[in-house]
C-alpha cells in the first residue's frame, strides 16, 4: 500500500519515496476503473500517469547519490499523486447524483491536480541525473501535455445543473418539473428511472449531504438542502403513502370554509388580490403590471401617497407574495375537497360544471393536480366514463390525461381501478373527438410499465389502435404508433398487432430478437390467415432475409417454422417470384432431398416448392425469365422423389412439375421428364388410388401427353392403361380429374390401335355423357368440354366409317352444332374440325332417291333429295350438315376473332362445294351468307385463312350469278393481294380478278 503520509524527505531515502510513488500511481490507475462519474476524465489522468511510471522506474534504476532538489520535487510529486488518489477515490464512492451536482468543481479539481502533477516532474532536476535523452523529451512531453490538459462538464450535465439554478432561483415547487430534471440526471449519471431507484438515489444524496454537516461546510450544505428541496417534489423522493399522510394531515388542519384574502392582498390600483405584488421606493405594494402602467401614463407620484417616487425602483414583495400564495393554496385545497359529491350528482349540468372547475384547477398548477390525485378523484372520474353524455366522457377524459400527464402515482391509481383500461380503450371506438382524447390518455398510460402490460391485454385495443394509425386524424395516429411502439415490448402484443395486419414490430423480432423470440413470430406468420397483400407486405418488409438464413442454417425447429411461414408467404405469386430471385429454391430443395428430413418438414417444404413453381407461371413474357429447377440434375432429383416419399410430398411434387409445365420453362421441363419415363411413372400412379396423388398424377399426365414426345406417349400407353383413364372419367368425383382424363384422351397421338382400344371399350358414350350435360354446366365445366370434344374428334376420322357411326348414332353430331354457339373458342374449333371430318364422308353416304313403281297418280309422293348431295341424307346415316342444320352455326363462327377456329369453320363449308357439288353448295352457302366472310378473310392477317378463302372464291366464281353477286366485293381485297401476297396468291388473285374481267388474261400476273 501506498504511504498516505508523505515522509520527511531528510529521514527517507528518495529512492523509497520513488518506489511509493510508482506504488500510489499504480493504485490510483486501477481505481480510475471503478469511478462512478467522468469516467472518460478519468481514464485520461489514467493514461497519463501510466506515462510516469516508466520514467520513475527509469529515474530509480539510475539513482546514485541523494540531493535536496531532488528529494524535494519527488516528495511534491508523491503528494500530488496522493491528492490524484484521493479525488478518484471520492469519484468512486460517493452518490452519483452529489458527484453530478459537484461536477463542475470535480472538473475543476481534476484539472488542477493534472497541473500540479505537471509542475511537480518539471522540478526534477533532469540535467544533473545523466537520464537518456528519451526520457528527458518523454518527461518534457509529458509535462507539456499535462499542462494543456481540459475538462469540461458535459453539456447534458450543465444544462442538468443549470436547470437546477433556475429551479431554485424561481422557487419552482412543481412536481413535472421535479420528475423531469430527476429523470435528466439519473439518465446522465446511468442509473434506472424505476422509482425504487430513484429513491435509493435520493437518499443517498442526503446522506451525502449530512456529511457536509459534519466537514461544516455550511455554504455547500445550504445549496446541497435548496437542491434537495427543489428535487423533494418529484414523485420518486417520497413514497405515495407519505405524500397522502402530509397532505391530510395539513389538510384536515385547515378546516373546511375558505377564507376571504386580507385587506393587504389587494392592490390599491387595480382592487384585485395581487399575483407579482412589488414595493415601489415610497414602501408601498402593488401589483406589477399596474403599478408599471402607472407609470407609462406618465406619473410618478404614489398613487397612495402622492410622494414623488424612483420610477426605477420596483422590488418583489417576496413575504407579501408568499403569504398570499398560501392563502389561495388553503383556499383550493378545500375547494378541491369538495367538489367531489357533484361529480356523483347525477345532475349533468352539475357534473359538466364541476369538471370545468376541477379541470381549470388542474391546468392552472402542478400542486393542484397532485392534491386532485390525493383526494382519490380518479376512482371518480372513471365511473364517469361510464356514462352516456359524451360531454362528460370527453371532460373526464382530459382532466385524466392532466393528472396521469408526469405523474407514476395517477398511473399506480388508475391501475387499482377495476375497468379503468377498459373504459377508456371503449372511448377508441367513438366518435373521433372522444378517440382522440382516449388515445392521448392512453399514451401517457403505456409509457408506465405497470400500466402498459394492462392496455395490451384489453380486448379490441390493439385493433382498434391499429386503425387509428391509417386514420384521418394525424395526431391521433402518430399517438396510436407510439402506444403501439410502448406495447411491443410483449411478444403476445406484437403477435396480436400482426394479426390487426400492423407487421412493424413482427419484422423487427423476426430479424433481431433472440432465437426463442424469432421461433415465435416466424410460427405467427405460418399460422396466420393473411390477405394477398399482408403477404406481399411482409415480404418487403424483410421476412425473407430471416426465414431463408434459418432455412440453411438455423435448428430443427427453426427450419421447420421457417419453411412455414415461407409456405404461407409463397402462396402469393409475387412472392413466389421474389422468393426464387434471393435464393430459396436452393435450400429448399437440400432439405427435400435430406432423407433425414422429419415427414413433416419434408411436406411443408414441398408445399413451398409447389408455390414456388405455381408463381413461375405468372411471368410477363418482357420480363427476364426465372427459373425454379435451375439443372437438368435438379429436375431429375425432384421428379425421383415421387417415388421415395409420402403421399403428401408425392401430391405436391406432381403440383410442381404440373405447375413448371405452363411455366415459360415448359418445353425443357417436359423435356427432362420424357427422359426420365415421367408418363411410365404417372400411368403407375393413375392405376393406384391413393387419394390427391391419382389426381394430380392424372392433371401432370395429360400435360406432358398435350404436345408431347409421341414415340414416347406410344411406347407407355397401352390399352390398360386407358380402361384405367376410362374408369377414373366415370368413377371420379374430381371435375378437374375427369378433365385432365378425357383431355389425356384427346391429346393422344391418332394412333389407329389406340383409337380402337377406347372404341372397344365403350370409351365414345362414356365421354358423349359429358356433352350431353353441357348446357346445365358449362359455365364451371369449360375445360372438360373442350377435352371432351377434343377426344370425340378422334373418333370422327373419314378413315374409319365404323368409328363416325357409332359416334353419329351416339347422338354427337347434334351435339357439336349446338357447342358452335354455346362453346369456347377451342371447343368450337374442336367441334368445327369433328363436323368436316364427319361431312368428308357424306357423299358416299347419302343414298340415292329410289324410283317411283307403278301409276304416279297412285304412288306416294317422291322423296326430297338433300339439297347438296342429291340424294337422300340424315344426320346418323351419312353425317349431312345440311340435314343437321350446321351451315349457319359454321357461319356464325365464321365472325370470331380467332384465325384456328374461323379455319376449322371455313374447312367445314367448304366440304359442301367439294368436286360436283359446287353449284349446289355454293347455293346453300351463299343462303346462310357465308360468301361475304370469305371475301373480309382476303384481308386476315392469317395466310392459311387467305389462302383457303382464295382457293374457294375462285371455284365459287367460276359460277357466273356467284360472280356478278359477290364480285364486286371481293375486288379490292383481290387487287392488295396482287400487290403484296405471295407468288402462288398474287397468281391466283389474278386469275380471279381475270374471271370478273378486271384484268386481262394476258396479264403479267399470270
Amino acid at each position: 500500500m501506498a504511504i498516505d503520509i508523505v515522509t520527511s524527505a531528510s529521514f527517507v531515502p528518495a529512492s523509497e519515496i520513488l518506489s511509493q510513488t510508482v506504488e500510489a500511481i499504480l493504485e490510483t490507475v486501477v481505481a480510475t476503473n471503478d469511478v462512478l462519474f467522468k469516467k472518460d476524465s478519468f481514464k485520461e489522468l489514467a493514461t497519463y500517469l501510466e506515462r510516469i511510471v516508466p520514467v520513475l522506474k527509469e529515474l530509480n534504476r539510475r539513482y546514485i547519490s541523494s540531493s535536496e532538489s531532488l528529494n524535494n520535487a519527488i516528495e511534491i510529486l508523491n503528494e500530488k499523486i496522493k491528492a490524484a488518489k484521493q479525488l478518484t477515490l471520492e469519484c468512486s464512492t460517493k452518490s452519483k447524483v452529489y458527484l453530478l451536482m459537484n461536477s463542475r468543481g470535480i472538473v475543476r479539481r481534476l484539472e488542477g491536480t493534472m497541473r500540479e502533477i505537471s509542475r511537480a516532474l518539471s522540478l526534477l532536476p533532469l540535467t544533473s541525473l545523466e537520464l537518456s535523452s528519451a526520457i528527458v523529451v518523454e518527461i518534457g512531453n509529458l509535462c507539456d501535455s499535462m499542462q494543456k490538459a481540459e475538462f469540461k462538464a458535459a453539456i447534458a450535465e450543465e444544462e442538468i445543473l443549470e436547470k437546477i439554478e433556475t429551479g431554485i432561483q424561481e422557487r419552482n415547487a412543481d412536481r413535472s418539473y421535479a420528475n423531469s430534471l430527476l429523470v435528466l440526471i439519473a439518465e446522465a449519471v446511468g442509473i434506472p428511472t424505476e422509482r425504487s431507484a430513484l429513491k435509493k438515489e435520493l437518499e443517498d444524496f442526503k446522506n451525502e449531504i449530512e456529511n457536509v454537516r459534519l466537514r461544516k461546510d455550511k455554504a455547500e450544505a445550504i445549496q446541497m438542502d435548496q437542491i434537495i428541496a427543489l428535487l423533494g417534489r418529484a414523485d420518486a423522493a417520497c413514497s405515495p403513502k407519505e405524500k397522502e399522510m402530509k397532505y391530510f394531515t395539513k389538510r384536515k388542519s385547515l378546516g373546511s370554509q375558505p377564507l376571504e384574502p386580507l385587506q393587504s392582498f389587494y392592490c390599491p390600483i387595480t382592487r384585485d388580490v395581487m399575483v407579482d405584488p412589488v414595493e415601489t421606493s415610497s414602501g408601498q405594494t402593488f401589483e406589477r403590471s399596474a403599478i408599471e402602467k402607472w407609470f407609462t401614463e406618465g406619473n410618478n407620484l404614489c398613487p397612495l401617497t402622492m410622494t414623488p417616487l424612483d420610477t426605477s425602483i420596483l422590488r418583489p414583495n417576496k413575504t407579501l407574495r408568499q403569504s398570499i400564495e398560501e392563502w389561495k393554496d388553503r383556499n383550493t385545497m378545500i375547494t378541491i375537497a369538495s367538489m367531489k359529491p357533484n361529480l356523483t350528482s347525477g345532475d349533468e349540468e352539475e357534473v359538466l360544471h364541476c369538471l370545468g372547475q376541477l379541470k381549470d384547477l388542474c391546468e392552472q398548477r402542478d400542486l393542484h393536480r397532485e392534491w386532485v390525485i390525493l383526494e382519490n378523484y380518479i376512482p371518480v372520474l372513471i365511473q364517469l366514463l361510464g356514462g352516456k353524455n359524451r360531454d362528460i366522457r370527453n371532460g373526464v377524459l382530459v382532466i385524466l390525461h392532466i393528472l396521469t400527464k408526469d405523474s407514476d402515482d395517477a398511473k399506480d391509481r388508475m391501475a387499482k381501478v377495476d375497468g379503468a383500461i377498459e373504459s377508456v380503450v371503449r372511448s377508441l371506438g367513438r366518435r373521433m373527438d372522444e378517440r382522440r382524447l382516449a388515445v392521448a390518455l392512453l399514451l401517457e398510460l403505456s409509457k408506465y410499465n405497470v400500466l402498459r402490460g394492462s392496455i395490451g391485454k384489453v380486448q379490441g385495443c390493439i385493433f382498434l389502435l391499429v386503425t387509428m394509425t391509417s386514420g384521418d386524424d394525424n395526431q391521433a395516429a402518430r399517438d396510436a404508433e407510439e402506444i403501439l411502439e410502448n406495447l411491443s415490448f410483449s411478444d403476445q402484443n406484437i403477435i396480436q398487432m400482426a394479426r390487426a395486419n400492423y407487421f412493424k414490430h413482427l419484422l423487427q423480432r423476426l430479424s433481431t430478437g433472440p432465437e426463442d423470440v424469432k421461433v415465435n413470430m416466424a410460427t405467427t406468420v405460418g399460422e396466420m390467415e393473411l390477405t394477398d397483400h399482408n403477404k406481399v407486405v411482409l415480404l418487403e418488409g424483410g421476412a425473407l432475409g430471416p426465414l431463408l438464413h434459418w432455412v440453411s442454417h438455423g435448428s430443427i425447429q427453426m427450419k421447420s417454422v421457417a419453411v412455414k411461414a415461407l409456405r404461407n408467404l409463397s402462396s402469393v405469386p409475387k412472392n413466389g417470384l421474389q422468393m426464387i430471385k434471393e435464393g430459396a429454391s436452393r435450400p429448399l430443395l437440400d432439405l427435400l432431398r435430406l432423407s433425414s428430413s422429419s415427414p413433416t418438414l419434408r411436406e411443408q417444404v414441398a408445399a413451398t416448392v409447389m408455390n414456388l413453381a405455381v408463381s413461375t407461371i405468372s411471368q410477363e413474357s418482357n420480363e427476364t425469365q426465372i427459373s425454379l429447377l435451375e439443372s437438368d440434375e435438379d429436375i431429375f432429383m425432384l421428379f425421383s422423389l415421387i417415388n421415395l416419399t409420402g403421399p403428401e410430398v408425392q401430391q405436391n411434387i406432381l403440383q410442381t412439375f404440373e405447375a413448371l409445365c405452363h411455366s415459360p420453362s415448359a418445353a425443357n421441363i417436359k423435356n427432362k421428364m420424357t427422359q426420365c419415363s415421367a408418363i411410365q411413372v404417372l400411368i403407375q400412379l393413375c392405376e393406384r388410388d391413393i387419394e390427391n396423388v391419382r389426381p394430380n398424377a392424372v392433371k401432370l399426365f395429360c400435360c406432358l401427353v398435350n404436345d408431347g414426345d409421341e414415340a414416347s406417349i406410344l411406347e407407355h400407353v397401352h390399352q390398360k392403361c386407358l380402361e384405367t383413364l376410362l374408369r377414373i372419367i366415370q368413377s371420379s368425383n374430381d371435375e378437374e380429374e375427369v378433365a385432365s382424363a378425357v383431355g389425356i384422351i384427346s391429346n393422344l397421338p391418332e394412333n389407329v390401335q389406340i383409337t380402337q382400344w377406347l372404341v372397344d371399350a365403350g370409351a365414345i358414350p362414356i365421354i358423349f355423357h359429358f356433352l350431353r350435360n353441357v348446357r346445365h354446366n358449362d359455365s364451371y365445366r369449360s375445360q372438360l368440354v373442350e377435352n371432351a370434344v377434343g377426344a370425340i374428334c378422334r373418333f370422327t376420322a373419314p378413315t374409319n366409317l365404323e368409328w363416325q357411326k357409332r359416334a353419329a348414332e351416339a347422338g354427337v353430331i347434334p351435339t357439336l352444332v349446338h357447342l358452335l354457339d354455346s362453346g369456347t373458342t377451342l371447343t368450337k374449333n374442336h367441334a368445327a374440325t369433328s363436323l368436316s371430318r364427319f361431312s368428308l364422308s357424306s357423299v358416299k353416304l347419302s343414298q340415292p332417291i329410289p324410283k317411283r313403281k307403278g301409276f304416279w297418280c297412285l304412288s306416294a309422293p317422291p322423296e326430297t333429295g338433300c339439297q347438296v348431295h342429291g340424294g337422300i341424307c340424315s344426320v346418323e346415316s351419312s353425317f349431312c350438315l345440311v340435314e343437321a342444320d350446321a351451315v349457319r352455326p359454321l357461319v356464325r363462327v365464321l365472325e370470331e376473332s380467332d384465325p384456328a377456329v374461323c379455319e376449322a369453320s371455313l374447312d367445314a363449308l367448304l366440304t359442301l362445294i367439294e368436286g360436283e357439288r359446287l353449284q349446289s353448295g355454293s347455293k346453300v352457302l351463299a343462303q346462310a351468307n357465308a360468301i361475304t366472310p370469305m371475301i373480309k378473310f382476303l384481308s386476315s392477317p392469317s395466310l392459311r385463312l387467305q389462302e383457303k378463302a382464295l382457293h374457294a372464291l375462285e371455284r365459287i366464281f367460276r359460277l357466273p350469278e356467284f360472280k356478278q353477286k359477290y364480285g364486286p366485293a371481293a375486288q379490292m381485297p383481290l387487287v392488295d393481294l396482287t400487290q403484296r401476297g405471295n407468288s402462288s396468291m398474287k397468281s391466283l388473285s389474278a386469275r380471279i380478278l381475270a374471271h370478273l374481267n378486271v384484268l386481262h388474261d394476258q396479264s403479267s400476273y399470270f
